[in-house]
């Protein structure tokens, strides 16, 4: 049996060792996956467009992505690594996080290569998702057969154990009903509030359903940023949307199950009529039932004393 500090030695030996070497970008920086990339953000930044466009920075990690097939410079110390975690019994992982910086901007038909190290591996951790370690990667891009430097991406993942899951479950079932008539319903998870959104939660609190607008240009925006991502500007305003809005996109959830939510139940990406979209639930038709394309309008629903959220109900003509 190896003990703990053996393990993480082991474990440290990896820090500095090459994670991949020479891969190199499975397509040129292209237009067409720009344009995919701000669709999918709805991003209308000009810069994308066009003669002399540039892709959107946070792409950095596109273009190295390898894909279902992956890349063939990773190497064998990497593989160890997740490997002797998996031994340990770290079996599960979750990307947690990760850090991008930039040197200069990618321009269609740029060719990616890039270079990954394993920058750091913790010690044990405890999370609510298990007990296990992260593995943080530092990951050089560069263009050309210079190799010049366009950007670094550090990447942080958790390989965990996720200690007793069957167990609890077994237990959680069992006692579902007892916990049920004991003890008052958990609690929605709380936003964070911050000077950049805290006007959204001001209006929540009123029944009102806040979109930005910059007062340079009129571009309307939503989540709250500090400046306008269309013209730069800092100064804005709001209008009220109308609560009339479609499902652009959702996902069902069934697992895993979290404290005050009820699964299976549908997550929506809502575009408003004013033309942002934003995350809810849909209510007032089945989960399964919800649909692209389905007309919703809004509605207000209290959780607590504290919380007020946007909710879309289905409307009933479309539904019956």
């Amino acid at each position: 049996m190896v003990s703990e500090d053996e393990l993480v030695a082991r474990l440290k030996a990896y820090e500095g060792r090459a994670a991949a070497v020479s891969g190199a970008g499975k397509d040129p920086v292209n237009l067409p996956m720009i344009r995919h990339w701000c669709e999918a953000m709805g991003d209308t930044n000009p810069a994308y467009e066009g003669p002399g466009a540039i892709a959107p920075p946070t792409m950095l990690q596109a273009w190295t992505m390898g894909g279902l097939s992956g890349h063939t410079g990773r190497s064998q110390a990497y593989d160890e690594l997740l490997g002797l975690l998996d031994e340990a019994g770290c079996t599960s992982v979750v990307a947690t996080d990760c850090e991008q910086e930039y040197v200069r901007p990618l321009r269609p038909g740029d060719e990616v290569s890039f270079d990954t190290v394993i920058e750091s591996v913790s010690d044990r951790k405890t999370t609510k998702l298990g007990t296990g370690y992260f593995v943080t990667t530092r990951t050089e891009v560069r263009v050309g057969a210079a190799r010049d430097l366009v950007g670094t991406h550090r990447f942080r993942i958790l390989k965990y154990a996720p200690a007793g899951r069957r167990r609890k479950e077994s237990e959680n079932k069992e006692k579902q009903s007892a916990i049920s008539a004991t003890q008052p319903s958990a609690r929605r998870p709380r936003p964070v509030v911050n000077r950049d959104n805290a006007g959204f939660w001001e209006g929540m609190e009123r029944h009102r359903l806040l979109i930005q607008r910059c007062t340079a240009c009129g571009t309307l925006r939503f989540p709250w940023l500090p400046g306008c991502n269309a013209c730069g500007g800092p100064d804005w305003g709001t209008v009220e949307a109308s609560g009339e809005g479609t499902v652009y996109s959702y996902v069902v959830m069934h697992h895993p199950p979290f404290p005050a939510f009820d699964p299976p139940y549908a997550v929506a990406l809502i575009e408003l009529a004013e033309g942002v979209r934003l995350i809810s639930n849909v209510i007032g038709v089945p989960y399964d039932k919800v649909r692209i394309g389905l007309p919703v309008h809004l509605e207000f629903q209290s959780y607590d004393d504290e919380l007020v959220l946007p909710v879309f109900r289905a409307r009933e003509e479309e539904t019956v």
